[in-house]
């Protein structure tokens, strides 16, 4: 298959994205200096199976070409801000040294800052500069890497259910089928790999399975889809509006009728769920901190959260960035809508010019109605 390695600079780690405008295949990769990717394309070289009476649309290579990577500009935060979480009980100085007076103790909880700068003091300590005039030693915090992931933007209205590979898996031959080993020449999809359904079958103990093509089957645990929903009747035939799948742990964003934006998010966990309803967005910021919970065990103080959009003022919840984890696609934050930075920050930059107060649509999509939409 046509696969894009990304490697992420600030984690070091490669991760599977979506791939690129050429049919899935095999196996010849080169370097595009341009995204900063490993594209993987077909080896003409490499013989082609037989064209056979029975083979259908599903076992043809994959055409993802509707689907591209945003431009985030030069002039994106990711990769330009740095952040680091806080050891509990923490002191923050007003000097880089232990003999310099204390300004505050951070307490006990998900401690979360921005870092202006690092270095070495005269003693050979390294001191972090979290803001003008507040320092902290480097056993008492640890920088964190945001996560390099992002969604894709839509350049037609998608004619099928698309999404990720949010679990590690190795595709089926046929639903309810156990996978080859990669001893037994399977290939394993890692997480965040782009794909798109073009079948959907009830399979055992009610499990929906997934076609991805070239004859590959998923269990619908292993990925979290986004398809096209219909617009709410209060939302205008011109505005913008975004949604969010609360089954499926995804974003979708559209101008009117028509798609054009799909990622991954983390809502709210069981215990502090995300509300559903039609909501517009009355506040937003390109940074600011956010606390909750003081005095309980799950206290959070988190400086410079990017790209803040409120939309449910009853409860102060958002749409944001997140850069404390990389668990999109499954529930995980304390009721907001985490995104990834860059899809917080390609959403905050679109609905700037929307005409409307961007609307925000959540709710839980039923995943049993890809059965009707392929005729079963």
């Amino acid at each position: 298959m046509v696969r894009i390695i990304k490697i992420l600079g600030l984690t070091g780690l490669a991760t599977a994205v979506f791939g690129s405008v050429l049919p899935v295949s095999a196996s010849r990769c080169t370097w595009n200096t341009q995204i900063h990717t490993l594209v993987c394309v077909p080896d003409p070289s490499e013989p082609t199976k037989p064209e056979t009476d029975t083979k259908q649309e599903t076992d043809l290579p994959v055409d993802n070409s509707n689907f591209v990577q945003p431009d985030f500009g030069e002039d994106s935060i990711f990769g330009h801000r740095y952040y680091a979480r806080q050891a509990d009980n923490a002191n923050v100085y007003s000097e880089p040294t232990r003999d310099s007076a204390i300004v505050r103790n951070v307490g006990d909880g998900f401690l979360f800052v921005t870092v202006n700068s690092w270095f070495k003091n005269d003693a050979g300590e390294t001191w972090y500069e979290i803001n003008l005039g507040e320092y902290m030693h480097e056993s008492d915090i640890k920088m964190v890497n945001a996560s390099a992931y992002h969604g894709v933007e839509v350049l037609e209205q998608p004619e099928r259910p698309f999404g990720w590979i949010v679990t590690p898996v190795i595709p089926s031959s046929a639903p309810d089928v156990e996978p080859p080993t990669e001893e037994e020449g399977g290939e394993e999809l890692p997480r965040l790999t782009f794909i798109q359904v073009y079948d959907a079958v009830l399979g055992e103990e009610d499990w929906l399975w997934y076609n991805i093509g070239e004859g590959r089957w998923v269990k619908q645990t292993f990925m979290s889809l986004v398809d096209v929903s219909p617009r709410p009747e209060e939302v205008g035939e011109d505005e913008f509006w975004t949604e969010v799948d609360l089954f499926e742990q995804t974003f979708a964003a559209y101008e009117g009728d028509k798609m054009v934006y799909g990622a991954l998010i983390s809502s709210g966990l069981n215990r502090w769920p995300t509300r559903e309803g039609l909501f517009q967005v009355w506040d937003r910021w390109e940074k600011h901190k956010m606390s909750g919970a003081e005095g309980k065990v799950d206290y959070y103080f988190i400086e410079d959260i990017p790209y803040i959009m409120y939309f449910d003022e009853f409860n102060g919840i958002a749409l944001h960035g997140t850069f404390w984890h990389d668990r999109f696609g499954f529930k995980h934050s304390h009721g907001c809508v985490n995104m990834s930075i860059q899809d917080a920050e390609w959403t905050f930059r679109w609905s700037e010019e929307a005409p409307n107060d961007l609307w925000v649509y959540v709710h839980t999509q039923d995943p049993m109605v890809h059965l009707a939409e392929f005729g079963h």
